[in-house]
């Protein structure tokens, strides 16, 4: 019926029994599984659309740790839907919320046995598939359920390891014996691996040397077409290096390596081995993420001259010692990668100690760097000072993000970031050129010639700026 409550007649139906396949395949594209299925009944045409390759090909299932009617329905219908038009599917992802019931574990092993299953017999075309944070060696997971599920995972990857390219494992929480197994998988009835991009950040539990496992160097050894690489420290080894670069000097161009303090990070990995590598992988990229590790004699075993490091990041350092400092990492360790540089990163309470000179100078001797993020007790005027360096051309930044801590400001600097809400020192004007429009004392923009960024003044200030 129209708006005047009158039947629409037949002829006024035919538009949209004649809509172009191109317009009709993009409400499809934008609709929920739920709409779909009921456009589906509008007439043939529509429903076979619904059969559109284009439709399936990215799916993301969503299983809640929790218990939940809702939640339980939505799951079931995804799962549902990917039986139905699983050999369209190209793209996978799997996410499962922090499990607290052994229920729920052993309801999602069952389920995704059934998924696996169905998808073995039905697809072919499978290129990436992403199970994020499973966190195996919770108690959640009994080891019957723990095994079943590993055995399902298994098999469905000696199935798709001949054309899956992008493996994400991220959070699995493994033993080594485990995680050797899985990945061995992907190279069932063949030499080698066809997988590009592999990540298995997390991918060990806690506190495993992983270094030191044959099984796990023989492993990689099968992979021979990496082009992405992400993985934690503790797997670092000249026996990994020597593989990666003999197997993959062709293709490998960026390794993501992050670091945690609860992992072991003492193994001693020489200097040539990298260089090795990075002779061999000439487009190689390094990107180091550092969680709660801070003490300068641990970075510099780390961070070697002779790795092609592209970005830092330090996350969570806290300092309980007054007496440490982190001023020898941002002058004696960071400007050794000045040539390399591009992005950095940094997390800490440095409320004893004022480091605005110290950073300032890093980001001047840092050619190549273009994105500084920071979120550290700082004297307002530090802005400011980044702003006129880029201005006269010293610095190649184009994104600065500073994030203060509220509630305190540097011992001995008359300045800074004060109680939370409000700025200690108001930037009335920095340099010639430069516009403040406040908003209700809670911020405001500032364009800087060809600087443009942004103030927000609120519980946690941010402050950044993008060309």
């Amino acid at each position: 019926m129209d708006e005047e409550g009158q039947l629409i007649q037949p002829q006024d139906q035919s538009c949209w029994a004649t809509l172009p396949d191109v317009c009709l395949h993009r409400i499809f594209w934008w609709l929920g599984d739920k709409d779909r299925s009921r456009a589906a009944l509008v007439c043939r045409r529509w429903n076979q659309m619904m059969y559109s390759a284009d439709l399936w090909r990215h799916r993301a299932i969503t299983f809640s740790g929790r218990h939940s009617r809702v939640h339980a329905y939505e799951f079931e219908s995804a799962v549902w839907y990917v039986k139905k038009f699983g050999r369209y599917l190209e793209h996978l992802e799997i996410k499962f919320l922090t499990p607290y019931s052994v229920v729920l574990t052993r309801k999602f092993q069952v389920t995704m046995q059934g998924l696996f299953s169905c998808l073995g017999k039905r697809n072919n075309r499978l290129k990436s598939l992403s199970i994020q944070y499973l966190e195996l060696d919770r108690l959640v997971w009994r080891n019957s359920i723990r095994s079943l599920f590993l055995k399902s995972l298994s098999s469905f990857l000696k199935k798709m390891g001949k054309h899956l390219d992008h493996l994400n494992l991220k959070g699995a929480r493994l033993t080594v014996e485990q995680g050797c197994h899985i990945l061995n998988s992907l190279s069932y009835l063949r030499t080698e691996s066809a997988v590009s991009e592999l990540n298995i950040e997390d991918y060990f539990s806690h506190r495993l040397a992983v270094y030191s496992s044959l099984q796990f160097n023989q492993t990689m050894a099968t992979f021979r077409n990496l082009v992405s690489l992400t993985l934690n420290y503790n797997c670092i080894s000249d026996e990994l290096l020597e593989n990666l670069g003999e197997n993959n000097a062709g293709t490998l161009w960026s390794m993501n390596i992050k670091c945690h303090a609860h992992d072991p990070h003492g193994q001693v990995v020489w200097g040539m081995s990298w260089a090795k590598l990075a002779r061999y992988a000439t487009k190689l990229k390094v990107n180091f993420v550092f969680e709660k590790v801070v003490k300068y004699e641990r970075l510099a075993r780390i961070l070697l001259q002779e790795i092609p490091i592209r970005s830092i990041s330090l996350r969570n350092c806290s300092f309980s010692n007054p007496d440490w400092s982190m001023k020898p990492t941002l002058t004696d360790l960071l400007p050794t990668f000045r040539h390399t540089l591009q992005k950095l990163s940094f997390e800490f309470n440095n409320n004893h100690e004022s480091l605005e000179e110290e950073l300032h100078l890093l980001i001047l001797s840092c050619t190549e760097l273009f994105y500084f993020n920071i979120w550290a007790f700082l004297d307002v005027n530090f802005v400011e000072q980044i702003l006129k360096s880029q201005e006269e051309g010293r610095c190649a930044l184009r994104t600065l993000k500073v994030r203060a801590r509220p509630g305190g400001v540097p011992r001995g600097s008359g300045k800074g970031i004060q109680a939370p809400g409000r700025v200690g020192v108001q930037p009335q004007r920095s340099c010639s050129g430069m516009k403040v429009r406040s908003e209700a004392g809670h911020g405001g923009w500032m364009s800087h010639k060809s600087v443009h960024w942004k103030l927000t003044i609120s519980r946690k200030e941010i402050w950044s700026f993008h060309p």
